[in-house]
């Protein structure tokens, strides 16, 4: 049975891998059953709070348009420091089967996309997913558990990022497109896999 994760999800969780169970994180109150909703819904503060699942849940989770979202550090009410993006990057890895796939696509620097949006304070930039591949990744230093493989690191166009499955000569005309008649590629997509 297939599960998938989408985080800050609202009312339309996506599930790019096409799973059987849908579930959806997100910060906002939704009073409804899963039956009226589709999928099974948890609130959650993922600045402050775990994702609320067991380990080794989930076969893929996805965050479209939401790590820019996740502070990289807070002080806490007790006044210790706190890390929630590196945190939220060891709970997905926490939440993933072995091989399970996370998929990010986020505005990133320097694109205006990035720095728009008042509540963008985590600001992706093409090297950031760098702090959590391998064995040894980088941000162990600061805390983070876990290790990912790369399977696509890319600047890439959103119709792109939200048709997984369509083929890769449409995926290339629509980054050209964006390229030469638009702004650029605003967005950077992420597709790792967890190593456990």
């Amino acid at each position: 049975m297939k599960k998938h994760l989408d985080l800050g999800c609202g009312l339309t969780p996506r599930n790019p891998y096409f799973a059987k169970f849908t579930y959806g994180c997100d910060i906002r109150e939704i009073n409804a059953s899963v039956e009226e909703l589709g999928f099974v819904y948890k609130k959650v503060n993922l600045v402050v709070e775990p994702i609320p699942f067991p380990n080794n849940f989930f076969d893929s989770v996805s965050a479209y348009d939401f790590l820019e979202h996740i502070p990289r550090q807070i002080i806490l009410p007790n006044g210790e420091a706190s890390n929630p993006f590196i945190n939220l990057m060891s709970e997905i890895h926490r939440v993933l089967v072995p091989g399970g796939r996370f998929l990010a696509f986020t505005p990133a620097f320097p694109h205006p996309s990035a720095f728009t949006d008042p509540t963008h304070v985590n600001f992706i930039t093409e090297e950031t997913h760098q702090y959590f591949i391998g064995e040894h990744p980088f941000g162990a230093m600061y805390g983070f558990k876990g290790g990912f493989d790369i399977v696509q690191v890319r600047r890439e166009a959103p119709k792109n990022a939200f048709k997984l499955n369509q083929p890769d000569w449409r995926k290339t005309v629509r980054r050209i497109q964006r390229k030469i008649f638009s702004d650029g590629l605003p967005h950077m997509l992420w597709e790792l896999t967890a190593r456990k």
